[in-house]
Parts: structure tokens; sequence; C-alpha cells
């Protein structure tokens, strides 16, 4: 009876720890403590020590020749071991246009951006944004050390499990703390593979002019001449009834005629 307290007492008291570790308020002094030490552990980007950063760019600009210019941002994007994530192109009356999503090694951003859009004289759009974040990466690697260590301690707990009732609220736990670390580890990807890889979108189009010749002529009154078509139809069916009024008026006058003669 007093084993079976006191494995009730170590589980009860192990599930608080869960409990805790599932409100961030229960990990701010962890990771106040593992700050520095963290911090000055991670490379930063562009040299500075500690900070993690995710930088992002949009610009749109004319060129004269369309297939020109996407040859060179394809070459310096792949020269810097970057790639293209999207690739779409639109064609409009009097424009082409083409736009690509491009993931460049952080350090390469700048490098990228002048060498894609050197010769360029006027950018109609240019937004270069960074976001820092640091702070959520401690935050983050503090909650998964905090999870894992209550992992390993449940695991061991489950070999000490007397009854079933006790495997299955451990294994409960563990199934939850796994969750959790996995959710928590699908964030820490996501924001190093966006520290790692800046987006970088551009959009560059080019000003073609309408041809005027004998197909486009024909072409335009072919559209004329259905869309008269389809008016002069409207028409009769706004006036049908007018039409039908002249009609039986026409007859008439025909029969009344033929009696007369």
């Amino acid at each position: 009876m007093l084993n079976q307290l006191c494995n009730l007492f170590v589980l009860a008291l192990l599930l608080s720890l869960v409990s805790c570790a599932n409100n961030p308020e229960s990990t701010a002094d962890l990771a106040a403590s593992q700050d520095s030490e963290e911090m000055a552990q991670i490379p930063g980007e562009n040299g500075e020590l500690g900070r993690k950063v995710i930088k992002e760019g949009r610009v749109e600009f004319e060129t004269k020749d369309l297939s020109a210019t996407r040859k060179q941002i394809l070459e310096a994007v792949s020269s810097q071991q970057g790639y293209v994530s999207s690739d779409q192109e639109f064609n409009y009356p009097g424009r082409k246009s083409n736009t690509l999503v491009l993931r460049i090694p952080a350090e390469k951003f700048d490098q990228v951006l002048n060498e894609a859009t050197s010769g360029v004289e006027r950018f109609e759009q240019k937004e270069i944004l960074v976001k820092d974040v640091s702070e959520e990466f401690v935050d983050i690697e503090a909650r998964l050390n905090t999870k894992k260590e209550l992992e390993t301690r449940y695991t061991e707990l489950l070999k000490q499990a007397k009854n079933v009732m006790e495997m299955v609220e451990i294994e409960n736990q563990i199934g939850q703390l796994r969750a959790d670390i996995e959710s928590i580890e699908g964030r820490l990807a996501y924001l190093q593979d966006q520290v790692s890889f800046s987006t970088l979108s551009m959009t560059f189009y080019e000003s073609v002019p309408e041809g005027m010749g004998l197909s486009h002529e024909l072409k335009i009154g072919f559209r004329n001449g259905w869309e008269n078509l389809v008016a002069f139809f409207v028409l009769l069916i706004n006036i049908w009834p007018f039409l039908l009024l002249a009609l039986a008026g026409w007859f008439g006058l025909r029969v009344y005629r033929g009696r007369k003669g």
C-alpha cells in the first residue's frame, strides 16, 4: 500500500511538471538563464554574434528584353547556390511579365540582388525587410529542452510502473509530450530555414506595342460584327410586342383589302 502511494505521489509530481512545461511563463526563467550562453554560441548573420534574422525582399522593374533579364537573374541565383521556388508568367495587352520567387543563402542576398538587377535604371518597387527572431529561437530551444527532459523522466517512470493504470497514464503523457516536441521541432526547423535562406520576389516586365496589321484589323472587325449582331437580337427581344402588333395589323389589312376587292 505504501509503495502504491509513493508511486502515485511521484506520478502527480511529474504531471504538475508537465503542466508547468506547457505554460510559456514556466520556461521564462530557464530561457533567461540560458539567454546569454546560447546567444554567444549562435553564430549571427553578417558577422554579428547572437543574431538570427530573416531577410525578405520584393522588387519590380521594367526591362527592354524579358528573356535576357530572366537569364541574368537565373545565372546570378545559380552562381550563389540559390534556387527558384516559384515561376509565373503573365501576358496582358501591351505587356509581358515574369515573377520569380527566389531562395538565396542569407549571406549572399545582397550580392545576388545587385547582380540580378545590374543595369536597371529605375525600380517601380523595391522593399527589403529584416526581422530579428533571436529571442524566439532562444525561447523555442529552451521549451524544447524542457519537454525532452520531461519525456526522459516519464520514460524512466514507465519502466517502474506497477499496474496497468499507471502505465496508461504515463504513456498518455509521453504521447502528449512527443506531439509537443515534434511541433516545436517543426517550428524551429522552419525558422532555421527562413534564416538560412532569404526570400526575394522579383517581378520584371516588358512593354509590347499592340500590332495594327491586317490580322489585327480583321480580329477587331469580327469582334465588332459579333457584338453588333448580339445587340440586334437583344433589340428584337426588347420590342417583340410591337413587332407582333405590326404583323397582326399588316395581316388584317391584307384580309380587309382581299374582301373589298
